[in-house]
């Protein structure tokens, strides 16, 4: 066995005479070993020695072998296999469930513990090594800048979206206002088997009974209706349970059937695609006030991903708030303001209800107030609109006025551009044409 496969073990062991039987005996099989002789030392180990798998007595002075599970951290330590001469059944299962990999009595069969002890090493080496390959396939997709953030919450949503997007099931996002949950959706699409095919999505607060056919379906000889669009890839329904319950009922006999019936045909056309739905309401609230079809919630929530508050993530707000600020200040072509320690101290004090899109607000309106020679992050919080500082020329100020208003659509719509085409009241291409003119990012805004 080379150096780079050969397994690594701790032994923790008070009996001197124990302890060299383990190590001789874990040698001779072609481990690398090192051995303590109490159970507080094990923690100072790890980090240098890393082993693949830990074995320890149970009982010994000071720290018991079940405290020292109790101290691991079970997400990343090696697995810890224990061994006793006094062990008894009820220790034994109460070890496994609080997270053991198994337990052994002295005197065991060494080939059986050779054997124990070789599964538990290659599974801690597999689970690292998927790790590994997780953080990999995070940083080259760009995930780790989409879902910015270094706190345990956001590091948690990242390998739940890695681990979902492989799979086809429906997928329920669940999140308050402003925390990404059309962001987590194209993420679920761009990670997954389908990538290369249509992202639709659907706010279901506007779909209307009486146009929904003919609008998704399409009509015979006619237009296509955009669900076949959406066929190959994935279809976002955003806002589900402000659906009207008529379009609930056609949407799920889709969901179920995997086929649409144009408006005047005979012959149905079979669609396939990805369901995704995302709410900021409590799902089996809004099922006990029949706003919500029971079967359609079975239908959708087959997995279930929720999103943090920025108020569980407040570590994250300065490295989020400098990151907009950069995209802003580039776009506005200008300085980036640095935060002092009253800007800090304002942002932790706030509760940010409208969680990382009124982040992104306010750091643009942070940037276009320094711009004018002075500001605080206070001021931007307590404002909505800053109304003062109007730019010297009318082209300038009609210009400011324009980038506003259009990031303002664009964020509350979510990035949908035919929505925020309707929502300012001017045609698709008229608003691309403005978003080039006044040099817009749409990523940057989301």
């Amino acid at each position: 066995m080379s150096e780079e496969q050969q397994h690594s073990i701790l032994i923790v062991d008070d009996d001197k005479a124990m302890r060299q039987s383990l190590i001789d005996l874990m040698e001779a099989a072609g481990w690398r070993v090192e051995a303590v002789s109490r159970a507080n030392h094990v923690l100072d180990r790890l980090a240098e020695f890393q082993p693949d798998a830990i074995l320890s007595d149970v009982r010994m002075p000071g720290m018991s072998g079940l405290d020292l599970l109790a101290s691991l951290d079970k997400s990343i330590s090696p697995p810890l296999v224990l061994i006793s001469a006094h062990g008894d059944i009820p220790m034994a299962v109460q070890a496994i469930q609080d997270g053991a990999y198994s337990f052994v009595e002295k005197p065991c069969e060494p080939r059986r513990l050779l054997t124990i002890m070789r599964n538990a090493a290659e599974q801690y080496r597999m689970r690292q090594t998927n790790a590994r390959l997780k953080q990999r396939l995070m940083h080259l997709s760009g995930l780790d800048r989409r879902l910015l953030g270094q706190t345990d919450e956001i590091n948690l949503l990242r390998r739940d979206v890695i681990d979902l997007a492989d799979s086809t099931a429906s997928v329920l996002v669940q999140g308050e206002t402003g925390t990404g949950k059309e962001l987590v959706a194209r993420a679920l699409h761009d990670l997954g088997p389908d990538a290369d095919g249509p992202f639709l999505a659907l706010n279901c607060a506007v779909l209307s009974p009486e146009t929904f056919e003919a609008e998704m379906f399409g009509i015979k000889g006619g237009k296509d209706g955009r669900l076949l669009a959406a066929s190959g890839g994935t279809l976002f329904l955003d806002e589900i349970c402000s659906c009207p319950l008529p379009v609930q009922a056609q949407l799920l006999r889709v969901i179920e059937n995997k086929r649409i019936l144009p408006v005047g045909a005979n012959v149905p056309i079979p669609v396939r695609f990805r369901v995704i739905s995302a709410s900021n309401e409590d799902m089996q609230k809004a099922v006990a006030e029949s706003r919500l079809r029971q079967d359609l919630l079975f239908r959708i929530n087959t997995l279930v991903l929720t999103l943090p508050t920025l108020r569980q993530r407040r570590d994250d707000l300065a490295l989020l708030m400098t990151h907009f600020l950069s995209d802003y200040a580039r776009i506005y072509e200008t300085a980036v303001p640095e935060l002092s320690p009253d800007d800090l101290a304002a942002m932790m004090a706030h509760d940010w209800p409208g969680n990382v899109r009124e982040l992104r607000s306010v750091a643009e309106r942070r940037v276009l107030a320094a711009r004018r020679g002075s500001a605080t992050m206070m001021q931007m919080i307590q404002s909505d609109l800053m109304l003062e500082g109007i730019p010297s020329t009318l082209r300038e100020a009609v210009a400011a006025f324009e980038r506003e208003l259009i990031g303002k659509a664009i964020r509350d719509q979510e990035g949908r551009m035919d929505a925020t085409a309707e929502a300012l009241g001017i045609g698709r291409r008229t608003l691309n044409e403005k978003i080039v003119k006044l040099g817009l990012d749409k990523d940057a805004l989301l």
